[in-house]
């Protein structure tokens, strides 16, 4: 599904080819619309010693196709790759490329880079209708990213923050529309949550904070910071930062009492982490595969995620062989040799039984 003002959905017969479609119509948003923050208020009233479960937005990997997969194993709430506001209100062709959905694909938050008020306010308003909320990226350290005036280059300026989350809120008028900032940790904490109180009252829905700051690579996250904020803050906080399996999520959840967890390599290596597995389990890889190729996955990313997936389950000759594999047909023949992994019939007709139409797009590239 493409977001070009008027986002349609297109319906595949599972009887056809992938390219074969029966309809064109356009979503019903109202009758899918959900209220995320009942997701930690249902938590924590039903549940208080668990988290809400989180895919992190991840550039080039956490689009429809994977977050079709985790959904099947316990992940409550997902999010877009970053998106760059500027280009997504500018260029059709920009959102066509960067925003793909389905009726299935929710809740959702779309995630954008942004350093002008009025574009991500613009964006949030083209978005809305087929997303549960938008969020501010205040946490990517990378160079381009920061030099452009995005990402952790924010945390720098809370004040325009601030101006991003107020007119972001005052421009979508739609019910339970969240909008949300996901930042690093300053090196002075009192700068990180006097940053979160003042965010707080311009009406940020919550926090994720990653227990790093823009400086730090592969050291331990800083889980104390996180447990400061949350202290200091009365909205939802997540954490973020190795994430790795359900020891873990227990874990920071105790340890900083957040309301959400959310998880990004930890994910990436294993779709299934949120379901309580240590590994991803072969119909996990079954499911992955169904799901690429009915969603017409490119190669390059359907075989990045699955060399992710196999990575603690595989010896080093095992990956010698599967990671330098160039084909589709050469990574279904070894799945099959070597796994048991049902993909013929994806090979000679096509057939997509087992993926739902709700779970279907037409067959574009979903993984640029």
């Amino acid at each position: 599904m493409s977001c070009n003002g008027l986002i349609a959905l297109i319906e595949v017969d599972v009887n056809s080819t992938l390219t074969d479609t029966i309809g064109l119509i356009t979503m019903n948003s109202a009758n899918d619309d959900t209220d995320v923050l009942n997701l930690f208020k249902n938590v924590k009233t039903c549940n208080p010693t668990e988290a809400v479960k989180i895919c992190a937005p991840m550039v080039r990997y956490s689009k429809l196709a994977f977050r079709t997969l985790v959904r099947k194993y316990g992940c409550d709430l997902a999010f877009t790759p970053m998106i760059v506001s500027d280009s997504f209100v500018k260029s059709i062709k920009a959102r066509d490329s960067e925003f793909t959905t389905n009726k299935g694909d929710r809740p959702l938050i779309a995630q954008f880079a942004a350093s002008n008020a009025t574009v991500l306010a613009d964006a949030a308003e083209i978005i809305a209708p087929y997303t549960d909320g938008v969020d501010l990226n205040c946490g990517c350290p990378q160079k381009w990213a920061m030099a452009e005036g995005y990402g952790a280059h924010l945390i720098k300026h809370p004040e325009l923050i601030k101006d991003m989350v107020m007119q972001t809120r005052g421009r979508v008028c739609k019910p339970g529309f969240t909008t949300s900032i996901k930042i690093r940790i300053h090196d002075d904490l009192r700068e990180t949550v006097d940053m979160c109180q003042k965010v707080e009252k311009a009406g940020v829905s919550w926090v994720a904070v990653h227990g790093r700051t823009a400086k730090m690579r592969n050291e331990p996250p800083d889980f104390d910071a996180i447990k400061l904020i949350k202290d200091s803050v009365q909205i939802p906080v997540i954490a973020n930062g190795d994430i790795r399996n359900m020891e873990d999520v227990k874990r920071v959840k105790e340890q900083t009492g957040v309301d959400g967890v959310m998880a990004a390599r930890g994910i990436l290596q294993n779709p299934a982490m949120y379901a309580g597995y240590e590994n991803t389990p072969i119909e996990c890889v079954q499911d992955w595969v169904d799901i690429a190729l009915a969603t017409g996955t490119t190669f390059t990313c359907f075989h990045h995620h699955l060399i992710s997936m196999l990575e603690r389950v595989t010896s080093k000759a095992e990956k010698r062989v599967f990671n330098v594999l160039t084909s589709t047909t050469a990574v279904l023949d070894y799945l099959e040799e070597n796994y048991g992994i049902g993909v013929e019939s994806h090979r000679t007709n096509g057939n997509c039984e087992g993926i739902s139409q709700s779970e279907m797009t037409n067959n574009k590239d979903l993984c640029r």
